[in-house]
Order: C-alpha cells, then structure tokens, then sequence
C-alpha cells in the first residue's frame, strides 16, 4: 500500500522515492512487524490471561513442564496480525506472489486457530480431528500449488533444482503441484511439532525464513540470478518483504517467548508460518535448499514417525519421548540447554544452505 502512495507522491515530496527500493521496504517492513509485535505483545498476553486461554501440559511428559501449566498460548496470531500486516503495508500488491504467500499464512493460521480454540476454549482436548486438519490443509496446500503451476511461465519454475550443481534440472510437469503440495503441508506440520519449548520453534523460522528472503531477492533479480547460476523468476524477489515481516515478527514474540516463555504461539502460529516457509521456498525453487536449513524441522518430524513406527511394528520405542526434543530433555538436559543447541545447529544448516547460491 505505502509502496503505491510513494509512487503517487514522489512527484510532490521527492524523498518518498528511496520507497521504490526492495531493499528500503524490507527494512522499513523488519521494523514495522517488531514494532507490531512490542507494541501489541503485553496486551495480548494479559487478553489471554483474562479470558484464561492458558497451556495444557501432558502428565506423561518432562515434569519440568508442569509449571508452564496455564501459560498463554495462541500467541500465534499476534505474529500473524504483525507479519500480514507489515508484509501488506510494504509490499508490491500487484504482485501475485504476494498474495499467493499471504492467502497461504492465513490460511493455515484458520485451521490452527480452530484447532487451538477447540482445545483451548472449548476444552477438547483432541482440538480440530486430525483427519479434518489434514484435510483442510491438503485443501489449502493444493490450492497453492494449482495456482502457483498456473501462473508459472518458464519451465525452471516448475522444475526440480538440485541445489550445489549448476547443469541439473529436473522437470516435473504436474508433478510440481504434487510435491507442492507435501512441501506445504509437510513444512507446516513440521514447525507445528518443533514447537515443544520456550522459543524453540521462532528462532529457527526466524533464520530460515531470513535466509529464504535472500534467495528471493536473488532468484527475482535477472543480474544476481544469472551471475549465482541460480533460477531467474519474475517477482520473487517481492517476497523477501514478507519474509523481512517475519523475522520481525518473529523477534517481537522471542522477546515474550524467550525462556521462561510468557506465552506460547499454539497451532494458530506454527502450522501459518510452518505453511509460509514451504511456499515461499517453492516459488524460489529451494525445496530441497529449505530441507537443509530446516534440519530441525525435519529431526523432529522423523522422530516422531520413527517412534510412532517402531512402536506399532515392535512394541518398542527408540526415543524416550517424541517429539526429539523431550528425548534429550528426559535424558537430562536442561531445557535452555535443548534449546539453544538447537538454535546453532540451525545456525549452521542456513549457513550450508546459503553457501548453495555460490558452490555449484
């Protein structure tokens, strides 16, 4: 919106021009979505807690947990609210990536704030049935992946990009809606498992969804995508304002989510951001980039079919806990321990998965 205004009135008043540059709006747009989230957290919370919209905790799990009992949780939108609103302020809104990412986010924040007002509020413990969860993202996810197939004018965008060659190129046809759509829905769910402890999940998605902003940028801008050897695709380099919007976002809840954690993102803030990783490494063309960086992610996910597996086939289970982060716990961890280990190992995957725009 600000981004048409400046170009209405730059005529008038010249330095709302330095508004026309990505780089500008998605500083403007970091800084808007923490100012967002600082602004508005402490009300939030105290909300939550006056309509007594509080965490429950397993009594099989770490004992350490029961104290978090009661601790605010649906924080998620208030993340929501400062990224969508950051990303709509600042962004091209003639761009249809934009809208692609933004429908996506919100989307599944929906399905996990039905889920988390079913458990929450209305005290079912199941939430939202996990065959319509799964349903109604699958909806959502392949809507994405439809839409992103159509509007797709080059075949490198809808092509596998094996990331550290150059020459190989996989097309995949109207398999791209396919893997589309489990890279979608698989993300979502994965962040939404990773979110187990205080600012376990925001920093990861804060790095990853930094790092994704730099392949945007790269990928949307015909001189550092030829020069990177990387997939040129018109208009993603847009997305690095929404991605600039969550990480803002994201460093405004660490500052209320941060160990002890005052309130907790829920469903309504893992499964929308989890969904927004996803999409916005398919329209860069970094699926598999996004699967080195989001190596957490991914641990936590397998853990958890692994023991769900091991133990319907054998009776037996390979971790103490599932997801992997309540195994080292129940091992005797610490949790900021658990936490912050996490933190550098996903350090250092985005770092590995930066290195691909120059190894190849």
């Amino acid at each position: 919106m600000f981004l048409w205004l400046a170009t209405h009135l730059s005529g008038l008043f010249s330095p709302l021009t330095v508004v026309q540059y990505l780089t500008m709006r998605t500083i403007l747009s970091v800084l808007t979505a923490l100012g967002l989230s600082l602004v508005f957290g402490a009300r939030v919370i105290g909300l939550l807690q006056r309509h007594q919209i509080g965490q429950s905790i397993r009594d099989d799990g770490p004992k350490a947990h029961l104290s978090k009992a009661g601790t605010p949780t649906m924080g998620g939108a208030l993340i929501l609210f400062s990224v969508l609103a950051s990303a709509l302020l600042w962004s091209d809104l003639t761009n249809h990536y934009v809208w692609i990412v933004v429908g996506v986010t919100a989307a599944f924040g929906l399905i996990g704030l039905v889920d988390d007002y079913k458990k929450v509020v209305l005290r079912n413990a199941r939430g939202l049935a996990a065959r319509w969860k799964y349903f109604w993202q699958s909806i959502a996810g392949l809507i994405a992946a439809l839409l992103l197939f159509w509007f797709a004018e080059a075949p490198v965008e809808t092509s596998l990009i094996v990331p550290f060659f150059k020459d190989i190129m996989i097309p995949l046809g109207f398999g791209f809606v396919i893997l589309t759509y489990f890279v979608i829905v698989g993300s979502s769910n994965a962040v939404n498992l990773t979110d187990g402890l205080d600012g376990l999940a925001i920093v990861p998605t804060i790095l990853v969804g930094g790092a994704l902003g730099i392949f945007a940028y790269a990928s949307g801008n015909v001189g550092f995508a030829e020069y990177l050897q990387i997939p040129y695709v018109a208009g993603a380099g847009e997305l690095i304002i929404f991605c600039g919007a969550l990480v803002g976002a994201g460093l405004g809840f660490l500052w209320f989510n941060t160990y002890p954690a005052q309130v907790f993102m829920g469903d309504v803030g893992a499964l929308a951001l989890g969904a927004a990783l996803g999409v916005i490494a398919v329209i860069t063309r970094q699926e598999i980039v996004l699967f080195i960086m989001g190596g957490v992610f991914v641990a936590e996910t397998l853990s958890v079919i692994v023991q769900v597996a091991s133990y319907k086939l054998t009776g037996r289970r390979v971790f103490r806990m599932a997801p992997l982060h309540h195994h080292y716990e129940l091992k005797g961890w610490p949790e900021p321990r658990v936490i912050v280990r996490f933190w550098i190992i996903t350090v250092i995957l985005v770092l590995i998965g930066l290195s691909t725009l120059k190894l190849r």
